[in-house]
């Protein structure tokens, strides 16, 4: 069990990736092109490369796959409460909500804390908890967005259209092939998990620098008033999922922390580029973006002192 001075030590240790990355483009060492190269690796290499890792060393049972059920239904509430919440205001306004209110930003940014914290079982169960995740961020929360917003983006509605980027997503082939393997008692060749445990290994390292990389807050003093609106509804939801998940649900003391951390990640990654497309604010959705992966480090780093 992680002592409260090692899981602060270790969070300051994040940050200052994280810090390092941001000041490392400040300084013109990076630049804002170099988050794409590296999210390439982390997304397609050490990211893929860790859940394989992770899930050769458990035992698993097909009842965990209701985890996978738990990631599409707590984005779906939060799109249900985004759009309620703006049942007076413009389609638009319903729309932007949609896209920043929910998802959650798993592979980049709170594998790190789960890799380093909560061992396999927690990383497999948070996994799972993002392959539903996944679902809604890589396509099915935006094609409800667009339609709501009267956009109207050709194909954004497709099954045919979320299917196909699901499938191209390499991490979320990684959790599908590993799950179904792990299910079925199924192992990989020794010489694939020793070549996914070196890869993964740098998972955490790259994609804390890519977040510092892609950091950036610019926004409009007139747009404060939604910012706080949007985390202060989607964090009070975190919190009572948090709550919920750790104390209430009948899973194994790993997989109720794994659930009560992943619930208190950031906004989905992808949330502004999707904004972009429906003619939203891109500019308040990177705001957004960026300060939930403030918060985040603070909530996450307290629920793992209190949960571990």
């Amino acid at each position: 069990t992680a002592g409260i001075g090692e899981v602060l030590m270790k969070a300051l240790a994040f940050v200052a990736i994280i810090a390092m990355g941001y000041g490392l483009k400040r300084a013109g060492v990076f630049h804002a092109k170099d988050f794409y190269l590296i999210s390439k690796i982390v997304i397609k290499i050490t990211l893929p490369a860790a859940i394989v890792a992770n899930f050769s060393k458990i035992t698993m049972e097909s009842s965990m796959l209701i985890l996978c059920v738990l990631g599409l239904a707590c984005n779906g509430l939060l799109l249900t409460v985004a759009y309620c919440i703006n049942l007076t205001k413009s389609r638009k306004q319903k729309a932007f909500d949609m896209l920043n209110m929910t998802g959650y930003n798993i592979g980049n940014f709170t594998m790190p804390f789960v890799q380093s914290f909560l061992g396999p079982v927690g990383f497999a169960a948070t996994s799972l908890f993002d392959a539903g995740n996944s679902v809604m961020c890589t396509g099915v929360t935006f094609s409800l967005a667009s339609t709501v917003s009267g956009g109207g983006q050709e194909g954004a509605g497709s099954v045919k259209t979320v299917l196909r980027t699901l499938v191209s997503s390499i991490p979320f082939d990684a959790y599908v092939i590993m799950t179904l393997l792990t299910v079925f008692h199924l192992r990989l060749p020794r010489v694939v998990i020793l070549f996914a445990e070196t890869a993964g290994g740098a998972n955490a390292f790259l994609a804390l620098l890519m977040i510092g990389i892609g950091f950036e807050i610019r926004m409009d003093k007139d747009k404060v008033a939604e910012i706080v609106k949007v985390l202060a509804i989607r964090y009070g939801i975190a919190l009572a999922f948090s709550l919920g998940f750790f104390f209430l649900l009948p899973f194994p003391l790993e997989i109720r922390q794994a659930l009560a951390v992943v619930v208190l990640a950031p906004v989905s990654s992808v949330s502004p580029a999707f904004t972009g497309k429906i003619g939203g604010d891109v500019e308040l959705s990177s705001a957004i973006n960026s300060l939930t992966i403030v918060i985040s480090v603070v909530a996450i780093t307290g629920a793992l002192i209190l949960v571990l």
